[in-house]
């Protein structure tokens, strides 16, 4: 049967046509559709194997950041530094850069983040049609990561997909600006690529992307539809949260991912666990999840995000509650039915005191703590 090559989505704001030029599988096996509550841009990718907004085996997880990884060309010039984009797609980030140190085993992750840690930043960029519209890039603290940061030749930039690339170029350029002097190669890594190669034509033959699945996508909107309300999510401030930087997995850079959520839980052959990762803390919760899965229990992952998504298409449940770095702004969880599971664990790296009482009692979940 042939992969589709078109759909066309009505949304309450308009009309998108997405054409599919290359897939790896079928459309509908990576990503869905939905509307942001967002004025600056109305529709969404829906990933189905990022484990975000949807529910996701870790295995399937897995599977998407070899496919992806192994997309990545041998040979490239080295160091290599792998950079996640905040939020979405910081545990992709680091999943491609596990399953690429089998080819490059000093190459660096480094995620963007919209936190602040106290630390001197690096560099900052923005993603001009987000929500959160801010990232930041802190300095690691480490010297021999600060030099190997500076002397990177190969940047491999992650994010879970690209509409016109402009996040992208955005970041190079602020990479340069900040003093990455050396850059040969560029490559974006995506699950689902539309922006037409839009990052080859705006740096140079030095700039190539790879993707899962790429095409292009048109959208027109409707005339005199109000544009929705967005909640206030926008802030890269310091919050209650004091970040332990001896913990950190990434926003200061790291060559080993260290799995410290290990043996915190024991589960039963089969039993059906939901781990929730949150915010940006998803890499080490996603760790957890594939423990689990590997001793036999029946595991979904997903996450919390501060991403104001309308209910529809593939959001089928929402839930709002406060958010768990004391910033004062909402969180959201997404396709979480709490009765489909034996057992929901909600993976942190603030204190359990922090996350919000009415979202554990709702989900009747309970708090792993990365201490």
């Amino acid at each position: 049967m042939p992969l589709p090559s078109s759909f066309i989505v009505n949304l309450t704001r308009g009309t998108l046509r997405v054409d599919v030029d290359s897939a790896s599988q079928p459309a509908e096996a990576l990503f869905d559709f939905a509307e942001r509550r967002n004025p600056k841009r109305a529709f969404l990718f829906v990933s189905k194997v990022l484990g975000r907004h949807i529910p996701v085996k870790p295995s399937v997880m897995a599977q998407s950041f070899s496919q992806l990884a192994a997309q990545i060309p041998d040979n490239l010039p080295e160091p290599i530094l792998v950079i996640g984009m905040a939020e979405t797609a910081v545990g992709l980030g680091a999943g491609v850069h596990r399953a690429l140190q089998s080819r490059y085993p000093q190459a660096m992750y480094w995620m963007s983040t919209r936190h602040t840690l106290g630390t001197p930043l690096f560099a900052r960029f923005e993603e001009e049609h987000s929500h959160a519209s801010s990232h930041l890039l802190h300095w690691p603290i480490d010297e021999t990561l600060k030099q190997q940061l500076l002397a990177t030749k190969t940047l491999i930039l992650v994010d879970d997909e690209a509409s016109t690339g402009k996040t992208f170029i955005n970041l190079s350029r602020a990479l340069e600006d900040a003093g990455l002097q050396h850059i040969e190669r560029i490559i974006t890594a995506t699950l689902t690529d539309w922006s037409d190669n839009a990052v080859t034509k705006a740096l140079g033959e030095k700039a190539s992307s790879v993707a899962l699945l790429s095409g292009k996508c048109d959208w027109q909107s409707l005339p005199n539809v109000p544009p929705p309300e967005m909640p206030q999510v926008n802030t890269v401030a310091q919050g209650a949260w004091k970040p332990n930087l001896a913990l950190d997995w990434g926003r200061l850079g790291v060559i080993n991912h260290r799995h410290t959520l290990m043996n915190k839980i024991r589960v039963k052959a089969q039993e059906k666990i939901l781990v929730l990762g949150t915010s940006e803390y998803v890499w080490r919760s996603f760790l957890l999840a594939e423990d689990l899965e590997q001793q036999g229990a029946d595991v979904h992952f997903a996450s919390t995000t501060r991403s104001p998504i309308a209910i529809g298409h593939a959001i089928k449940t929402a839930r709002a509650f406060s958010d768990n770095y004391g910033l004062g702004i909402a969180n959201f969880s997404y396709n979480v039915l709490p009765e489909q599971y034996d057992r929901v664990v909600i993976c942190t790296e603030t204190p359990a005191s922090m996350v919000d009482q009415q979202m554990l009692n709702e989900l009747n979940a309970q708090v792993i703590v990365d201490d």
